[in-house]
């Protein structure tokens, strides 16, 4: 199968862009590059130094009597500026490391918190293996462009044109004629061939990410996979990708030794031109032993770091389109940003209230209609209703995951666009029907609910929540590793690893989105009376399938379509013999069916 490409960057990204990103890094520690330009400058004069003393050196020993004395002052002066050059060399790299090494550190954090920024909409998209791959080849790209670019482009075509220079002034125009000429197309043929080249290099980016987007997914899910015996199928869709990829990579290195053979082609002729001009000189007493080795040397001098800077442009070129992707990933921007000068949310009382509001995830497809409703502080309302009947979007709205079509969503007054997303956030705490765990211990996700919390409270919230005995009963108790979304454990201790989380953040306002729905009848009923005494005194929203948790609800609110149809207590709900009373008939039939199977 061909693979179709069009060879320009997946983000439109300009590569000054990207290079003039990396500008600032660079400026904060401006101490640190003037050491090192000034280090690179000093390595640079003493090897482009060392030819012109060993010409000496070859001169000097052509004439007997200048053997005993002359030629010793010259071999150490050789010798230091070979040892100058190197060690200059390694102190511009160990001056410099800082520098690259904070770059990457900082464009890494930049991008995982402005991840972390973007909407809900982004990471329900985002394929992560992919993602991750991205990142990861971004960031070992910022350290070869920094390095390189400053200490290998700048540098090698200074040298360059001083040896020009020098072939110039000591001998024939030729010299320099045939350098030039060779310099142009060597650099031309490099730019173009590498150019060509990057259509290959994307599409290795590509399929890489993209297969190792199944390969994670396939992994996070290793379960399902078991479950209906999908190896081969999951093995066949990573392997197509991965064929993509070897067809590219297979290109890519072809057309690298084209490269190269073409490069050396340019560089022969040239050094062949050159050396037999010298040798002609020789030949007519104009040019001495020394000076035809010292056109030796600077021809390897210069032919040497112009076949590596063709090396270095290829790479750099390669570090650009690595970051592309990465780059791209801060060119997203937020669906539901704060307003510029908002300011945190103040809780008094902890009121909300439902205006109004209309919602669509997707404007052709809208979720709610005309929903209005309040919390007065210190209450509790349910919210009951078919799957996909519009109750867990409240909750996104009211952590302002999204912003409602029309309508407003206050608390306390305050309008919640109005306020910044993470002092709403820190104002409410969520148990929510499905609980991913981080792949840590079980006391690292208790307290994750309030990191600084100490470990006393940690301890109480998960008494609270009837977990402490379970977790003192695993051998590593508290230490235990939960394993990945936490799938060490059952729904129901998950579940209540969430509640604990939630106790210990304490926050003003609740939200149990299906918080028993994975707990079994006697558990549920000990969670049940937690929870009562947690929502206590605070404006709790509760979503709800099983009526029999919400019958104190001060309010229940019966969802259809997007639509409250129903509102009122328990009681009034039933005797109203409504949508609601056909409900609670429904389960108490099937409670009752239960006990007597």
């Amino acid at each position: 199968m061909r693979i179709r490409h069009t060879g320009k960057p997946p983000s439109g990204r300009n590569d000054w862009n990207t290079i003039k990103t990396l500008l600032p890094y660079l400026w904060e520690f401006r101490g640190r590059v003037l050491l090192a330009l000034l280090l690179l400058v000093a390595a640079k004069i003493a090897n482009v130094a060392v030819p012109l003393v060993l010409k000496h050196i070859v001169d000097a020993l052509s004439h007997p009597h200048g053997v005993l004395y002359l030629p010793l002052i010259l071999l150490l002066s050789y010798g230091a500026l070979r040892l100058a050059s190197a060690v200059f060399g390694e102190l511009r790299d160990a001056v410099f490391a800082k520098v690259s090494q904070r770059a990457i550190r900082r464009v890494a954090l930049q991008v995982f918190n402005h991840l972390h920024g973007l909407s809900l909409r982004f990471h329900l998209e985002r394929q992560t293996g992919g993602v991750s791959r991205d990142i990861e080849r971004g960031t070992r790209g910022i350290g070869f462009l920094l390095n390189f670019m400053l200490f290998n482009i700048l540098p090698t075509l200074v040298e360059i044109g001083l040896v020009a220079a020098i072939l110039f002034a000591k001998y024939d125009i030729w010299f320099s004629i045939i350098t030039f000429t060779t310099l142009v197309l060597y650099i031309a043929f490099t730019l173009a061939i590498t150019e060509w080249r990057m259509i290959f290099r994307r599409t290795m980016n590509d399929m890489d990410s993209k297969a190792n987007t199944k390969a994670i997914d396939s992994l996070i899910n290793y379960e399902t996979v078991k479950y209906f015996g999908n190896e081969g199928y999951e093995a066949q869709r990573y392997d197509e990708n991965m064929r993509h990829w070897e067809h590219a990579a297979v290109r890519n290195q072809v057309s690298l030794n084209a490269l190269n053979a073409g490069q050396g082609l340019i560089v022969a002729i040239g050094v062949t031109l050159l050396m037999t001009l010298a040798a002609q000189g020789v030949v007519k007493g104009t040019m001495t032993i020394g000076d035809l080795v010292l056109v030796n040397a600077y021809l390897l001098q210069l032919y040497l770091p112009l076949h590596f800077l063709g090396f270095v442009y290829r790479e750099i070129r390669h570090s650009l389109a690595d970051m592309e992707k990465m780059f791209h990933l801060l060119g997203e921007h937020p669906d539901v940003p704060d307003k510029a000068g908002a300011p945190d949310l103040v809780v008094t009382a902890g009121t909300v209230c439902f205006a109004q509001v209309d919602f669509s995830y997707d404007p052709k497809r809208q979720i709610l209609y005309d929903v209005g409703f309040d919390i007065p502080a210190g209450h509790k309302v349910a919210v009951v209703g078919a799957s996909g009947a519009g109750k867990s979007t409240l909750s996104r709205l009211l952590f302002r995951f999204y912003d409602v079509s029309s309508g407003r969503i206050t608390i306390d007054g305050q309008d919640i666009r109005e306020v910044t997303q993470q002092s709403l956030r820190a104002a409410i705490g969520i148990v929510p029907q499905d609980t991913v765990l981080f792949n840590d211990s079980i006391y690292y996700n208790i307290a994750y609910g309030r990191p600084s919390a100490a470990k006393e409270d940690i301890i109480r919230a998960a008494q609270h929540a009837h977990i402490h005995s379970f977790i003192e009963s695993l051998p590593d108790g508290y230490h235990t590793v939960v394993g990945e979304r936490g799938l060490k454990l059952s729904g129901g201790e998950k579940q209540r690893v969430a509640i604990a989380r939630t106790i210990l953040k304490n926050p003003r306002i609740l939200i149990f989105d299906e918080a028993t729905s994975a707990l079994d009848s006697k558990s549920e009923r000990a969670i049940q009376e937690e929870l009562r005494q947690i929502a206590a005194n605070r404006t709790t929203l509760v979503i709800a399938h099983r009526l029999s948790t919400i019958i104190d609800a001060d309010q229940i609110l019966v969802m259809e379509q997007g639509r409250i149809v129903e509102r009122g207590a328990h009681h009034a709900l039933l005797e109203k013999g409504g949508v609601y009373a056909h409900m609670w008939r429904l389960q108490q039939q099937e409670a009752a069916e239960k006990l007597v199977a």
